[in-house]
């Protein structure tokens, strides 16, 4: 019989593979549907695609907030976003440069920033309560609207996806629902795993979650990325993970927030909240400049978030 530190790691390794299984699941399923009722499969890349990969950090940050500590949910959202940018961005870059469509730096990108600023000034006193939580929700909602805005003004659906609009098939509520409920257990396996393990090697709360639940959470943008990236449709590598950390400030930290007040280290202002700035300010820059991510881009990205990692170890 497994315990202590064998048995977190079979856990942890075990909640990683069944949360990576449960987001490609209600990633199929979620992209099915959608392109069932219609929505462009453009527009499903940074909506439903990347609130499905979201949905991870969602979990995670519940649950860990519940079981463990706020801690645990601020550093996994923070993390994964910093992931998101450095190591997925950067790792699909280096396999094919990421072309930059004008639709995406006109309607998603400055989202980005905006909900990165937001959590800066919303947790710049030391907490995100119910109040700041709300305020999440309600930009989540404007959001959605305007995203909801563009998909009635763009081109028909069937230009995307000759499937598209043919309507919804049980197979697809089915793996939606089956996501779902592995995300439930996966999620339980990796903060129990990842929390105990650290915990006995004496590393804290903020610290697991910036570190391994940040990268398990991150794992179902980067499959969804690279493998954009290697099917060449690097639009969708790129709206993905733009709509994902939109997804896990404006939802995941609203959700927490308003289940449980979220309290933010001075550290966390020093050190992780600027370098999330920063992470997002730079992948802006060189997104806007000839409209591409190139492998050097690609290369820094990976060096930069690489330099991060480094910079929390005690």
């Amino acid at each position: 019989m497994l315990s202590g530190i064998p048995l977190y790691l079979a856990l942890l390794v075990a909640g990683i593979v069944v949360l990576y299984g449960g987001a490609e699941l209600l990633v199929a399923g979620a992209g099915r549907l959608a392109l069932g009722i219609g929505l462009r499969a453009a527009t499903v890349g940074v909506t439903v695609i990347a609130f499905a990969t979201t949905a991870p950090e969602l979990f995670v940050s519940t649950i860990g907030a519940l079981n463990v500590s706020t801690d645990i949910g601020l550093g996994a959202v923070i993390g994964s976003n910093i992931a998101n940018i450095g190591l997925v961005l950067g790792v699909a870059a280096l396999i094919k440069p990421l072309q930059i469509s004008d639709i995406a730096m006109r309607r998603h990108v400055p989202f980005m920033i905006f909900a990165a600023v937001l959590l800066v000034v919303l947790g710049v006193n030391g907490t995100i309560g119910r109040l700041e939580g709300a305020i999440l929700l309600v930009v989540l909602a404007g959001f959605t609207a305007y995203l909801v805005y563009y998909v009635n003004a763009d081109p028909a659906p069937e230009l995307d996806d000759p499937a598209a609009g043919d309507g919804i098939e049980l197979r697809d509520v089915a793996l939606v629902l089956g996501g779902l409920v592995a995300l439930v257990l996966g999620s339980r396996w990796l903060v129990s795993g990842g929390t105990g393990l650290l915990s006995e090697l004496g590393f804290s709360d903020l610290f697991i979650g910036l570190t391994v639940l940040a990268l398990g959470t991150s794992l179902p943008e980067l499959a969804a990325s690279v493998v954009g990236a290697l099917r060449g449709e690097t639009e969708f590598a790129i709206a993905n993970v733009v709509g994902s950390n939109i997804y896990n400030i404006i939802a995941v930290l609203g959700i927490v927030a308003l289940i449980t007040p979220i309290e933010i280290a001075p550290s966390t202002l020093r050190l992780e909240l600027p370098v999330l700035i920063v992470f997002t300010i730079v992948s802006v820059v060189m997104m806007g400049y000839g409209r591409k991510l190139t492998r050097l881009d690609g290369a820094g990205l990976v060096a930069g978030y690489f330099v991060f990692l480094y910079l929390l170890f005690p």
